[in-house]
């Protein structure tokens, strides 16, 4: 069979959006059931848009795209300085630079942009997924956290991650042609990623839910019956009640055994419990800002001055062995000063403010993905509030790629006003 040169010519031309959005589909797809899955997608984004700079084929950008990759490059920045004059070598560089690899990334989407169906469906099937495997080690293997391939916090609160911007693509699926299979795909989503959370036990990535479901409620609220609003809320509450129920999800023991810590701490008995010893950390954090908040003491010096406020009984000795404070943002006061503190609130900032200028959009699809593009910061800001998330490469990969993907695909939409 032989076709028209023209359609050769159109096959050869959808080639990079097909590349987009399968790299787009893999970077949330797989990148929690596969060891360092969510290096797949963003290794091929990266090469792509490399060829991009190679080629000087860059697309036009506007101030709005400057301050998100001024932000990434702040941050970047300010970290490598701080592994430069801290001695770390080069292993201080490492997740810094990822901030700096995303920048190619973004620039490919912003070119070529995938299709929204490629998006949404990894972001589900990665929550699915995630939930899914994270079932299967609690209840079958019966592991007492479920961790898949990294770290017990880092699978569950990415696993919530995706739960959530499944929550933010039901915009999106509602216009759709075949509204009900995408309805329930992302549904089936949100529930996995959820559940996916709840079976690590990682219990940071609760703590801001509420604030999930108002950014939620403010992106879509308005434009609910009162008899779907009353129904949302049942589920929600129902579903609370569910997973604190049963015991085998293990919900019940971790909030047993979060008031149990915050009791033994405020008493004196025990310092050393996961919680009092993430209240130990920040005590023994906030006394090094104190002293240094300008300049901040580097993770080296922070490493010591801890062991060294153990060794004196100032913090318990559990407390002293941990290179980081177990909050991001205190780490990173503590760490680069009042100038890492700066750039890593622009880091969540800067984009959640950009995103949140099309909160209530009126075309579904662009609304989607702004609150996709709010709801990533938010969730890291909450996960940061009990762990220094960008200090593991899923934190940074995750973060710096999905926000490469989710801000080119809506500067797109909101440039161009197309689905």
């Amino acid at each position: 069979m032989t076709y028209p040169p023209h359609a050769a010519t159109n096959r050869a031309a959808e080639l990079p959006s097909q590349l987009s959005s399968m790299a787009v589909f893999l970077l949330t797809a797989v990148c929690l059931i596969l060891p360092s899955g969510y290096s797949i997608g963003a290794v091929i984004l990266f090469l792509a848009g490399c060829w991009l700079l190679i080629t000087r084929r860059l697309p036009a950008l506007n101030k709005h795209d400057f301050w998100v990759i001024a932000a990434l490059v702040a941050y970047a920045l300010v970290s490598m300085l701080e592994a430069w004059w801290d001695g770390q070598g080069s292993r201080g560089f490492d997740k810094p630079s990822r901030f700096i690899l995303a920048i190619p990334a973004l620039l490919w989407v912003l070119r070529y942009p995938p299709k929204l169906a490629y998006l949404w469906s990894g972001i589900a099937l990665g929550g699915i997924s995630a939930g899914a495997w994270g079932g299967w080690q609690k209840l079958v293997e019966g592991v007492g956290r479920a961790q898949g391939h990294t770290h017990v916090i880092q699978f569950g609160n990415l696993s919530m991650l995706l739960g959530v911007l499944c929550m933010a693509g039901l915009g999106w699926a509602v216009i759709q042609r075949y509204r009900g299979v995408w309805v329930v795909l992302l549904l089936a989503g949100a529930a996995g990623g959820v559940l996916g959370s709840l079976f690590s036990g990682s219990r940071g990535g609760w703590v801001g839910f509420p604030i999930v479901l108002l950014v939620l409620y403010r992106a879509y609220g308005t434009q609910l019956s009162t008899k779907l609003k009353a129904a949302a809320l049942a589920a929600v509450v129902l579903g609370g009640i569910t997973v604190y129920a049963v015991p085998q999800i293990g919900v019940q023991e971790r909030v047993h055994q979060a008031f149990s810590d915050v009791a033994l701490y405020a008493s004196g008995e025990n310092r050393s419990t996961s919680v009092g010893s993430r209240f130990e950390m920040w005590r023994g954090a906030s006394q090094l800002i104190q002293e240094k908040p300008l300049t901040g003491w580097g993770s080296n010096g922070y490493a010591q001055a801890m062991a060294d406020f153990g060794e004196a009984g100032v913090i318990s000795a559990e407390a002293a062995q941990y290179g980081h404070a177990h909050n991001e943002f205190i780490d990173a006061f503590a760490k680069r000063g009042v100038v890492g503190l700066a750039v890593l609130l622009a880091l969540y900032l800067v984009p959640m403010r950009l995103f949140a200028r099309h909160l209530q959009a009126n075309h579904l699809a662009t609304r989607a993905v702004a609150t996709a593009g709010v709801l990533l910061p938010v969730t890291f800001m909450d996960f940061g509030l009990t762990q220094v998330f960008l200090e593991h490469n899923s934190g940074v990969m995750m973060y710096a790629f999905m926000l490469a993907v989710l801000w080119g695909i809506y500067a797109q939409q909101i440039s161009h006003k197309t689905n």
